[in-house]
């Protein structure tokens, strides 16, 4: 079993919050990380809503089924039976007792009001994402904190067979498909998992037929990772309404398969109306929508520069979930086309940017975004980063920095 560093900030949360849910895309290890949980640190009785059995108890009767349980409480896949929140905001406003519930979900409450209505105030939400390099690697990773300490980030020690970082997006981070050694085993993972998704979790949530485009959409936007939204285009391209896609999207979104990058402004109503950029959850699954399955393939593939950046994105989107610093993802663009991967924005408005480059050099010129965001920004830009392929810590200015990859998982 692989340790999962938000293990501790949900122990945290079972100790002051009635209810908990830890929520994310199916086969991420949310099942394992409650079982170990419930059966070590915190008691609980667990109960699968994969179940037939338990279903039909719970959907028939939830207060019933509430109702005969004394201890604490650990519900797999609570989206299943969504009749049961109202039953556990009752039982919560009885007793309000710390951790009295331990909930597991494969799709986004946030994104179902009604639900995350009825139990606002009662429930903390923690999302568990695929497998992070550090939790492959079995070592603590503090990447975002060491970008907003006021300190030098310090230099790599190379393993001694280490697997490349092409590797590393090749395989991505579910733990079912990452150690299947065969690429064409992964790609079956893949395709049954997507299968599975969209014929039943999808439908769960949307209670609608009509759904064949989504595979396409799917696959199409693998094809787009790390560009702006264009609904227009996608919607041209697909040959579906646009009131259809973004319905279509949201779906993908609630089941965590899709994940946007909202921009950066100073001007907090600006965010609200600029594109976001989009991205797939996991390196492993867009390389399989993409064909991309060997090194070699990905190495020639015009595709290689978006996927890099796709796993940097979710690698730092994993670490924010359990980093001192609560920071928040953004990108960032001008008017005149100057562009920052990634920025991150600490509580207190600190901006970290960090640029995200294929090549195993860098020069001055790679710095032009972060110089733009800057400028911007003024006093709030604590840090400017370009990730690279090198192995190198290199310093452009006193707050400007070339870094390698690698850094990510092994600060």
């Amino acid at each position: 079993m692989f340790q999962r560093h938000i293990s501790s900030r949900l122990l945290e949360a079972l100790a002051d919050s009635p209810v908990v849910l830890l929520h994310g895309a199916r086969q991420t290890g949310k099942s394992t990380l409650v079982q170990h949980i419930t059966s070590t640190d915190h008691p609980a009785k667990y109960f699968t809503f994969d179940d037939a059995a338990v279903l039909g108890a719970a959907s028939a009767d939830p207060v019933g089924f509430l109702a005969g349980i004394e201890s604490s409480i650990a519900l797999d896949e609570i989206q299943r039976t969504l009749g049961l929140f109202l039953a556990i905001k009752a039982d919560v406003d009885r007793n309000r007792k710390p951790g009295r519930y331990l909930l597991t979900g494969s799709a986004n409450v946030l994104m179902l009001p009604k639900l995350s209505e009825s139990l606002a105030g009662r429930m903390e939400i923690l999302p568990l994402w695929p497998l992070s390099q550090g939790e492959i690697e079995g070592r603590p990773e503090g990447f975002i904190d060491s970008l907003f300490a006021y300190k030098p980030i310090k230099p790599i020690k190379r393993l001694k067979d280490e697997p490349t970082l092409l590797d590393r997006i090749l395989r991505g981070g579910y733990p079912e498909a990452y150690h299947r050694e065969s690429p064409n085993r992964r790609r079956a993972w893949f395709n049954s998992y997507v299968s599975t998704i969209l014929q039943r979790d999808v439908r769960d949530l949307a209670n609608i037929d009509g759904l064949n485009a989504m595979p396409r959409l799917l696959s199409l936007l693998a094809s787009r990772i790390g560009s702006l939204m264009n609904h227009a285009e996608v919607s041209r391209s697909l040959g579906i309404p646009q009131t259809t896609l973004k319905r279509y999207l949201a779906l993908l979104e609630a089941t965590f398969l899709v994940q946007p990058l909202p921009a950066w402004s100073s001007n907090l109503g600006k965010r609200l109306v600029k594109s976001p950029k989009l991205y797939l959850n996991d390196t492993g699954l867009a390389g399989s929508l993409l064909d991309l399955l060997e090194e070699r393939t990905l190495r020639q593939s015009p595709f290689l520069g978006p996927m890099v950046e796709n796993f940097v994105v979710m690698e730092l989107r994993k670490q924010t979930t359990w980093s001192k610093t609560e920071s928040g993802l953004f990108h960032f663009r001008t008017l005149g086309g100057l562009e920052v991967d990634v920025v991150l924005e600490s509580p207190s408005g600190d901006l970290v940017g960090i640029e995200v480059k294929t090549s195993a050099t860098v020069s001055a010129g790679d710095f032009k975004g972060l110089r733009a965001l800057a400028e911007e920004t003024g006093k709030r830009f604590h840090r400017g980063v370009v990730l690279y392929r090198g192995h190198e810590i290199v310093p452009f200015a006193k707050n400007l920095h070339a870094i390698p990859i690698e850094v990510l998982w092994q600060s």
